[in-house]
């Protein structure tokens, strides 16, 4: 998915990208105790499962060992008092003595009292590839939005699987990966197309030869098992959770294994459960959604054009970025900056209101004479090889995860034709986000089947969160995921479509995240809030 989803996602080969961040003065913080045993939950029986007795061993080992929590590495730029340490997790849950690779996780201390403390909240922001290592920073930069959860627990951070600081894997150089500019990814022949499929068969090639030993367990299960031993790691018995996008399916899937080990949990900007949608169809759901948040971000525009000059109708705002598109295609701005770099730069005010006045800015300045603003935006700079490194290990997992999953067409001719038909009335997204999953279909490793998600014995309600024009993950996977998570409630952001609602300023979602995360309550029916305010130019 055009990510994710957290976060956002960075673009891949020789489509366009994203990239962004899920957004933490506790005193000392105390060992977690390491006597939790993991209890005999569904993700443990199911006939013999071997991954499932697998993750038994695992926690009943990580609930022994505990985490050895130091002081952060000073690269990893976390604030004290954070603190940094890692779990031990089985690289192959049928083989839970075979080989082992490295979780990273943090943790800062809930803010309130020793009676106050409910024990640790976990994260993930999305991706597939998206790091949450920062979520204890919340506490750190004083978040008023999380105040009162943090009193009640520490939060605690991770990286996948995968992912950054855990046993990481990477499919092309990262300095390659962000060169520009690429190509366009709406073709304009055959040609175009062939040279398109060569490099997605490329890339999946260089993620068998960069990482294949990891691939085939690169999967949204085993992610989930990974949490489960982080569980027993912190001497937590059940699980307190917080998925946002991607997150909440490894959440979905989580609950379906380990139904009796969740505790509270809370899924914001749902992605649609169904094995049916995960993953290739979920990726055209998405095209059509990002266009319709496309047209409110043109809409906003125009409405102030007093201060943008872009135009006063969304047709003259598409007519702009249509102009602008051209020109850049014909000779990419400043040398480095073409089509695809614009959606790259772009598809951030779709994704999240929080870039809408950045975004148009940006492209005001453009309209306006200044080429630069927009170069210094929407370019690479090939002197942040820290930053061009996670893009593009965030790329690779992405990839690697959405691959394996599930079973992907193989037939060019089904991608052609469903992608075709989309263009035509969803332009903006359709064939950047086509070329980023074209690798799963020459995936060189085993694709799975998808869990199917559902209820468990012993599964609390579950607390999911909405914005009704989520582009991203659009808001039939929240209505899916309530149907399937019986005793969930559902809290819709109406007329809103901001990815990642709860981090977000809106009393009537906060307060009812605090209650839930604080007591357990949730509302006796679904509840649908006022939007959040629309950002000010």
């Amino acid at each position: 998915m055009r990510k994710s989803r957290l976060g956002r996602r960075t673009a891949a080969l020789g489509t366009a990208g994203a990239l962004v961040t899920a957004t933490l003065i506790a005193g000392a913080v105390t060992a977690p105790a390491a006597s939790a045993a993991p209890s005999t939950g569904q993700g443990h029986a199911k006939g013999g499962d071997r991954e499932a007795r697998g993750a038994a061993i695992a926690a009943a080992r990580a609930a022994k060992a505990g985490v050895d929590w130091l002081d952060c590495p000073a690269d990893w730029n976390l604030p004290k008092p954070i603190q940094c340490g890692y779990v031990t997790v089985p690289l192959d849950y049928a083989e839970p003595f075979g080989k082992q690779i490295e979780i990273a996780v943090d943790r800062i201390g809930n803010t309130g009292t020793k009676a106050e403390r409910q024990g640790a909240l976990l994260y993930n922001p999305g991706g597939p590839g998206g790091s949450g290592l920062r979520f204890p920073a919340r506490v750190t930069s004083r978040s008023a939005v999380w105040a009162k959860s943090a009193k009640g627990y520490d939060f605690v951070g991770f990286d996948p699987r995968g992912v950054g600081k855990s046993t990481p894997i990477s499919c092309v150089d990262p300095q390659e990966f962000v060169k520009a500019p690429k190509m366009d990814p709406v073709p304009d022949s055959e040609a175009d197309k062939r040279a398109q499929r060569k490099l997605a068969r490329e890339y999946a090639e260089g993620c068998h030869e960069r990482s294949g030993w990891m691939l085939p367990h690169m999967t949204t299960p085993n992610t989930a098992r990974d949490l489960d031993v982080i569980r027993a790691a912190l001497g937590e018995k059940k699980l307190n959770y917080l998925g946002v996008s991607y997150g909440t399916y490894l959440g979905a899937v989580y609950g379906t294994l380990f139904p009796d080990h969740v505790r509270r949990m809370v899924v914001d900007s749902v992605v649609n459960p169904s094995r049916e949608k995960i993953w290739y169809q979920a990726n055209l759901d998405q095209d059509v959604a990002f266009e319709q948040r496309w047209k409110d971000w043109q809409d906003w525009v125009a409405r102030n054009d007093a201060t943008f000059h872009l135009g006063d109708t969304r047709a003259e705002v598409q007519e702009q970025w249509l102009k602008l598109r051209a020109t850049a295609k014909k000779e990419p701005l400043g040398g480095i900056v073409g089509p695809a770099e614009l959606i790259s730069f772009f598809q951030s005010a779709p994704y999240y209101d929080s870039a809408w006045v950045p975004v148009a800015t940006v492209f005001s300045k453009y309209v306006a004479g200044d080429t630069q603003a927009l170069v210094d935006a929407a370019a690479p700079d090939l002197t942040d090889t820290a930053g061009n490194a996670s893009a593009e290990n965030g790329n690779a997992v992405y990839t690697a995860v959405e691959c394996a999953d599930a079973k992907w067409p193989t037939n060019w001719r089904k991608w052609d034709r469903d992608n075709t038909r989309l263009h035509r009335d969803h332009p903006f997204m359709t064939w950047a986000n086509a070329w980023m999953n074209l690798p799963c279909a020459t995936w060189p490793v085993k694709q799975h089947n998808p869990v199917d998600v559902k209820t468990g014995k012993g599964l609390p309600p579950v607390l999911i969160v909405q914005s009704e024009r989520d582009a991203a993950t659009p808001y039939a996977g929240a209505v899916e995921l309530h149907q399937r998570f019986e005793g969930s409630r559902l809290i819709t952001e109406r007329d809103a479509g901001s990815h990642g609602v709860t981090g977000l300023v809106n009393p009537c979602v906060n307060d009812r995240v605090d209650t839930y995360l604080l007591t357990g309550k949730v509302d006796a029916r679904d509840v649908t809030c006022a939007p959040h305010a629309t950002p000010k130019p």
